[in-house]
């Protein structure tokens, strides 16, 4: 398992372990516990979105450590519901120098296909927190 290089409390709070962060690409596990299923008790899908849009943001910093993302914008298809221990995989498309163009899929136990979602991210600079307080200010301009 390794560190996404920043503290990101949502994904601690649902359990994603980062497997891969390399060279464009990231890998991401996920079992979702019960307070993450919906009313069918399947993965909710905005847990699935939050799993896409990490490993997109984790491929799209593969490289570039030192620099945050943001999420410009995100599509999302789901083809068959979330069940069981799911494998997320990013990849980087296309970068400039202030945005990256990603893409994941999400499959199941047995390797098929659940999700995938397309993005767009932007590079920004890790703001320090000043002292005292949890996090510096963000922005898109």
């Amino acid at each position: 398992m390794l560190d996404f290089g920043a503290d990101i409390p949502f994904v601690k709070e649902l359990g994603f372990t980062l497997q891969r962060m390399h060279g464009g690409e990231s890998e991401l596990h996920y079992q979702a516990r019960p307070e993450h299923t919906n009313s069918f008790g399947v993965m909710h899908g905005g847990a699935v979105m939050t799993l896409l849009d990490v490993a997109m943001a984790t491929a799209a910093r593969s490289d570039t450590l030192d620099t945050g993302v943001v999420t410009i914008e995100m599509k999302t298809s789901f083809m068959r519901p979330a069940r069981g221990p799911m494998v997320a995989r990013g990849k980087l498309i296309q970068r400039t120098r202030s945005m990256a163009f990603a893409e994941a899929w999400v499959y199941d136990a047995e390797g098929r296909l659940c999700s995938q979602s397309t993005g767009t991210f932007k590079y920004v600079p890790r703001a320090q927190p000043a002292a005292g307080q949890g996090g510096g200010a963000i922005s898109t301009d």
